[in-house]
């Protein structure tokens, strides 16, 4: 029978057989639009899936949200990607923009600006430098440092010694301006729709993507 199968499996070129797990999950799945570096999201749509998602994982990317804000402060999610059990949002709460990663429900990585997101017309920015590569094997995404500025003014930075290495929220995907799913912190409450205006939140990508070779190299070691 085990012969059959595989003289089965020669015949239909479903060789060699690729039995990892998990690891398959780090890698892109083809798409049928042409790659591009710059994603631009508005509010009130449907949440977008992760597989069509942008990839902010292991790489270098900024998340810029162009934002109306009304007299006297506005409080509420900017994007958000993901839920309780990992993810990513950029809000504004107590008129601080705050950024915080979800690291698979284990732990949150948070950074806060120093002071309050002024009135009026603003781009809001966040922006993750890596500091070095992946440990996919074990569980671990790339290290870096997150900033965010307003209006291309440095306003709070802090080191994220860990990220989520494969992928954001099994079941939530893109939204902005409300999230209405589990929190990717308790922090807030869903759906924390924003106070003021958010006119569109782009997630520029072009960062190259860093990838595990250690582990890469283990995978073919293991399809020979």
């Amino acid at each position: 029978m085990i012969g059959t199968w595989y003289v089965e499996a020669g015949k239909y070129d479903v060789l060699p057989v690729d039995g990892r797990g998990v690891q398959r999950f780090a890698e892109l799945r083809p798409q049928l639009a042409k790659a591009r570096t710059s994603y631009t999201y508005y509010p009130g749509t449907q949440a977008i899936p992760t597989n069509a998602a942008a990839v902010v994982l292991n790489r270098p990317h900024a998340i810029v949200a162009d934002v109306d804000i009304p007299a006297g402060g506005a409080d509420g999610i900017l994007i958000a990607h993901g839920g309780n059990d990992g993810g990513y949002a950029l809000y504004v709460k107590n008129r601080r923009l705050t950024w915080v990663h979800n690291y698979v429900a284990r732990e949150r990585l948070f950074v806060v600006a120093t002071e309050d997101v002024p009135e009026g017309r603003h781009e809001l920015r966040f922006e993750f430098e890596v500091t070095g590569p992946p440990d996919i094997g074990n569980g671990r995404g790339t290290p870096g440092i997150g900033q965010l500025y307003y209006d291309g003014r440095l306003v709070g930075q802090a080191d994220v010694p860990v990220t989520t290495p494969l992928s954001l929220g099994l079941t939530s995907g893109v939204v902005v301006g409300a999230a209405p799913g589990a929190p990717v912190a308790p922090e807030y409450e869903p759906p924390f729709a924003f106070e003021g205006t958010v006119h569109s939140v782009t997630i520029d990508v072009s960062g190259e993507l860093i990838e595990d070779d250690e582990a890469t190299l283990r995978r073919l070691l293991a399809r020979q």
